[in-house]
């Protein structure tokens, strides 16, 4: 897969608008498996995270990448679960900056699960 398919090129650099490109991706049985339940979807995120810091990307590099992805399930996903309905619920009702906060405070929730 070429550089350009990645939401992180080989200088380090984080380009946010590729987020949902790398998303469509992932195919519909992947997607089914992360979101099955809360406790893999916060694997799969603690993952990414974990990768993203191994990489030099900061606290705020990953809130925003984790504000693309919540905001990619919002529109396109159904929430599987109870978690995954409150949160899709939090983020339609949130401002840009509580969105931004809640995007936060998954990255440290799924930080504290690894």
């Amino acid at each position: 897969m070429s550089e350009h398919n990645h939401v992180v090129n080989k200088e380090g650099q984080l380009d946010v608008n590729k987020v949902d490109d790398v998303l469509d991706r992932i195919s519909k049985s992947r997607k089914d498996g992360i979101l099955s339940d809360f406790e893999s979807f916060q694997n799969y995120l603690s993952a990414r995270i974990n990768l993203g810091k191994s990489i030099g990307l900061s606290d705020e590099q990953l809130a925003r990448t984790a504000e693309k992805i919540a905001g990619y399930l919002s529109e396109n996903e159904e929430p599987r679960n109870r978690e995954e309905k409150l949160l899709q619920e939090l983020w339609k009702v949130g401002t840009k900056e509580e969105q931004h906060s809640l995007s936060h405070l998954l990255v440290k929730l799924a930080e504290k699960s690894s």
